[in-house]
């Protein structure tokens, strides 16, 4: 169940009623820009970078200078960027929690992704949000809210928007329900804090359509593998439909990660996938 408060939450953040003519403002892939050509060919629309590797926000400027500089030539827009906190100093609860560290790597990050014209950041992050022994997660809940809401200023200042990934307890001991999200995303109520509803960990956890469709109004990107074993959609021959008509009913018209890689042939039949799959889902809510 959503915590309380969440009812005027949904009304000040609620999606448009849908309108618009396909469900997705854009679908991009998980890659490295030095890619970019090959993917555009195959049917990518924008590429998703990584924090830790290309925005380098440890390293100088100077550094980051050939990263940035290739990012402005690609064929493709560096649009957003996963792999966050990766660094084991970057600790976001627990005892050893490090705010003020966090928002200084992050400000860099947020400053360097705006420059290149990119637009959001995942937060999976799962090493710098796991909760230690003895840390109960009423604690990291308190904890997490905390840093979201230092978080949100400097996302709005840089133009990013944030989106909180629920991860598979496999990968994580927090976070792990598309619920347990939202309840950590609404009480910042800012508009660059968002839920990434990830479709691979969703349905690994079991969480439902009527799961992401109470989660709607907060969220804001959306990531797709298929279940069985994390591949490209197409592959295993994954419906996405009963997710994608979810969406389409909310009005979510928002950016598309594929996750994975594999042959041409199968990244060329992923983006068709995707294509297909989400005006079927168009045309069903509408019906």
């Amino acid at each position: 169940m959503l915590k309380a408060g969440g009812a005027a939450v949904m009304s000040a953040l609620a999606p448009a009623t849908l309108a618009a003519r396909r469900l997705f403002a854009a679908v991009g892939i998980t890659a490295k820009v030095e890619r970019a050509a090959d993917l555009a060919a195959l049917g990518a629309q924008f590429i998703v970078e990584s924090v830790a590797d290309f925005l380098i926000p440890f390293a100088s400027d100077a550094d980051f200078a050939p990263h940035k500089a290739r990012a402005l030539a690609a064929p493709l827009a560096v649009r957003g960027c996963n792999s966050f906190l990766r660094d084991p100093s970057l600790i976001c609860v627990g005892p050893a929690a490090d705010h003020p560290r966090v928002l200084g790597y992050a400000a860099t990050a947020f400053a360097r992704l705006h420059s290149i014209g990119g637009e959001y950041i995942v937060f999976g992050s799962n090493s710098a949000r796991r909760i230690p022994d003895g840390w109960t997660k009423a604690q990291a809940d308190e904890q997490f809210v905390a840093l979201l809401r230092a978080m949100a200023p400097l996302a709005r200042r840089h133009h990013i928007t944030i989106g909180v990934e629920m991860q598979r307890s496999q990968e994580c001991n927090y976070l792990n329900y598309i619920e347990e999200v939202v309840n950590v995303v609404a009480p910042v109520a800012h508009p660059n804090i968002r839920v990434l509803a990830d479709l691979y960990h969703m349905r690994v956890m079991g969480d439902t359509p009527e799961k992401l469709s109470a989660a709607l109004p907060w969220v804001g990107l959306v990531e797709m593998a298929e279940r069985g074993r994390r591949t490209l959609p197409g592959v295993d021959g994954d419906d996405f439909r009963p997710f994608l008509e979810v969406l389409a009913r909310g009005g979510f018209h928002g950016p598309m990660d594929i996750e994975g890689d594999g042959t041409p042939e199968q990244l060329r039949n992923a983006f068709a996938t995707v294509a297909k799959q989400s005006a079927d889902a168009v045309r069903a809510a509408r019906s």
